[in-house]
């Protein structure tokens, strides 16, 4: 007989419901780890058809190792669950797991493509070049601001002429350097590291580059094999848009899209 579980996944605890026949035939938590959900899979539900869960933080990491291991692991909408979800009586997370195996026996849920790691790998070294590029803008605005309030105003400027200015504005400040020169260390710091990342941003805009060449771009949406085409070249596009200012480090933040 098929069987149909329902994951209602927190980062310490999953809520686990199991269905058979319309009836629920077990339930209970386990700790949020995919290896330890299957094994409690194949001890309960040795015939399970769906594995039903939402998307979440953990969702890529649950669907990947959980399809490894063998499950039939299915990633749905959560906007479109919540609304099934929220006509239980009682907000739980043993309801939440009832109500989503109960959607995988019905067939009543919209299933989401889960992205692979290498192309989470993209996302996340966009994402953590964005930051840092946006951090040391931070710093820089900040530093600027508190030395205002001495009369001390650093000219319009960028990279290390920016790291010039300062110094030289405080050369006969001693007192005023002991607060604003630790601030220039963090900013130069943080100014090397998105210089790192987006070294690595270019390499992999290269690379991407190779896989493309040959593809004529009005099919690149028609791929959708790993990360499709029309995103690898989103990600080139932008990347080479920042590659003629690596130096400087001044420019607008990249970002990919959800679209």
């Amino acid at each position: 007989m098929d069987e149909y579980i329902g994951l209602d996944v927190s980062l310490k605890e999953t809520a686990v419901s199991f269905r058979r026949n319309g009836q629920r035939v077990w339930r209970g938590k386990c700790p949020s780890d995919p290896q330890l959900l299957a094994a409690l899979i194949r001890k309960h539900a040795p015939a399970a058809r769906r594995v039903v869960f939402e998307t979440g933080p953990l969702s890529v990491w649950f669907f990947h190792a959980l399809t490894a291991g063998g499950m039939p692991a299915i990633c749905i909408d959560a906007c479109h669950a919540k609304a099934a979800l929220d006509m239980a009586a009682n907000k739980t997370d043993a309801n939440d797991a009832d109500g989503l195996a109960h959607l995988a026996e019905v067939g009543f849920f919209r299933e989401v493509r889960v992205k692979g790691f290498d192309s989470m790998l993209s996302r996340t070294l966009v994402a953590a070049r964005t930051k840092l590029v946006r951090t040391t803008l931070h710093v820089a605005n900040q530093i600027r601001g508190l030395m205002k309030t001495f009369g001390l105003i650093v000219p319009r400027s960028m990279g290390g002429k920016f790291e010039a200015h300062v110094r030289s504005l405080l050369a006969d400040r001693a007192a005023l350097s002991q607060i604003i020169l630790p601030l220039l260390e963090a900013w130069r710091a943080l100014r090397l590291q998105a210089a790192r990342l987006t070294q690595q941003l270019l390499a992999e805009a290269q690379k991407r580059a190779m896989s493309v060449a040959d593809v004529d771009p009005r099919h690149w949406c028609d791929h959708s094999d790993g990360l499709s085409h029309c995103r690898r070249g989103c990600i080139e596009l932008q990347a080479v848009a920042i590659s003629g200012r690596l130096a400087g480090l001044d420019d607008a933040p990249v970002s990919i899209g959800r679209g």
